[in-house]
């Protein structure tokens, strides 16, 4: 079973507002870790479709799963067809362009949000490989570009203290006793780490970790 995978559940799909795993389930995932990477309330969205995606995403409900995955919507929520709508109420401005040409990010499902307010602009890039499974694969943010493998579970951090023996603790507490991949690129106001784990942590290790490690980012 691929790495992607950790079940067979994942393969079938999750449940789901339909009417597509890898269209709509796999596209409102991409919009929760667009939102959890951008740490904000996004003012503007703009959503550049490729291939696949950008043929077929109004037909398939591409469009408003991106949107409730913005607003934070889990795939079965019954709001999601009328996510861009609830968007709009919000305040959020939510545009979508159909791009030509191959995927930058090497899928043909992809989706590269560019989300914006007042104080940031963030920049990630997001591909749905099958049965509501995603990868994060681009991310801009602090004037730094990361290109993570892809699968999830991923934490992101930006260490704004430059403190490696903090760095070191984070990593321990990350590893669980399996294997840590990293990556490190300095940013605009610190170092911006990204950490590959194999498996997920449990709730009560994420609250801890969050409230130790201010802006840590974990997907799932």
């Amino acid at each position: 079973m691929s790495s992607i995978y950790r079940s067979v559940f994942d393969i079938i799909g999750p449940i789901m507002v339909g009417p597509s795993s890898s269209h709509t389930a796999g596209a409102v995932a991409i919009g929760r870790a667009a939102r959890v990477i951008f740490q904000d309330v996004p003012t503007k969205v703009t959503v550049h479709y490729y291939e696949s995606f950008a043929k077929t995403h109004r037909g398939h409900g591409t469009d408003f799963a991106i949107a409730a995955g913005i607003m934070g919507f889990a795939p079965d929520d019954k709001r999601v067809p009328k996510a861009p709508q609830l968007a709009k109420a919000a305040g959020i401005d939510i545009r979508y362009v159909e791009e030509e040409g191959p995927s930058p990010i090497h899928h043909p499902n992809t989706a590269i949000l560019e989300m914006e307010n007042g104080s940031h602009h963030t920049t990630v890039g997001g591909c749905s490989v099958g049965g509501g499974a995603i990868e994060i694969r681009s991310v801009k943010a602090q004037n730094v570009e990361l290109t993570p493998t892809g699968p999830l579970p991923m934490v992101l951090y930006l260490d704004r203290d430059k403190n490696l023996h903090q760095i070191q603790a984070l990593k321990e507490q990350l590893m669980g006793g399996s294997q840590l991949k990293e990556r490190k690129k300095k940013a605009t106001t610190g170092d911006l780490y990204e950490f590959d784990t194999l498996k997920n942590l449990s709730p009560e290790k994420i609250a801890e970790l969050e409230k130790k490690y201010k802006g840590i980012v974990f997907l799932k």
